[in-house]
């Protein structure tokens, strides 16, 4: 396995991919997971751990099936101790990888994404938005909506219980959990179609990731 040097292992990486409907890097034991779901989830699961071993056999020079990931449906991602943290989110049409030393959340959404943005916004957003609430956009509550989600990941949440909880401030990229007395920072990148935004505790972290894709940046 290729030992990152001292600056590899301490910026943040994003692999962004096509949903292709490419399933062709898996284990036995992924495959057997993907014939207890549905047709789709079993798609989809086995595209978003193909990626996942990609990357990380990228970055650590290893075959990709020689990846000791514990990827589970519905549950967080896990590494070994010693090979840093994983994070994983799809839109209808694309996947994105985020790994970095600490813990990460990441998530991906279409700009074009067609929702209720008043009625989310009142929802779970109404306490701590910070802008007034007659003067809200689409763009806005989708880009809190994808920080928010971001930060769940981070914490390893769940999004029906914790979405009300974390305070979001687009000025400063901060999150705030009060229960659990969390800050955390965030970024939020404009990526083609997509919005992506990642969470994570080390502000250095905030400017210096990087992107990798067959996409023209």
């Amino acid at each position: 396995m290729k030992l990152l040097n001292e600056y590899e292992y301490k910026i943040p990486k994003i692999w962004f991919y096509d949903i292709k409907g490419v399933q062709d890097v898996a284990t036995l034991k992924e495959i057997e997971i993907a014939k207890k779901l549905s047709n789709l989830r079993a798609k989809l699961f086995l595209e978003s751990r193909a990626y996942i071993r990609q990357s990380l056999a990228l970055l650590f020079d290893l075959n990709p099936l020689e990846i000791p990931i514990i990827a589970n449906p519905g549950k967080p991602l896990e590494l070994p101790e010693g090979m840093g943290n994983i994070s994983l989110s799809h839109c209808k049409d694309a996947i994105v990888v985020a790994w970095h030393k600490e813990k990460i959340g990441i998530d991906i959404e279409r700009t074009d994404r067609n929702f209720d943005y008043e009625k989310i916004a009142n929802k779970y957003f109404k306490k701590n938005l910070d802008n007034d609430i007659n003067k809200l956009d689409q763009n806005l509550i989708l880009n809190q909506w994808c920080a928010t989600e971001a930060a769940i990941k981070w914490d390893k949440g769940k999004l029906a219980r914790d979405i009300k909880e974390w305070h979001y401030s687009s000025k400063n990229k901060k999150l705030f959990h009060k229960k659990k007395n969390l800050n955390l920072k965030f970024q939020q990148i404009n990526f083609h179609k997509w919005t992506i935004a990642f969470a994570l505790e080390d502000n250095f972290c905030l400017n210096s990731t990087i992107i990798c894709s067959s996409k023209n940046i």
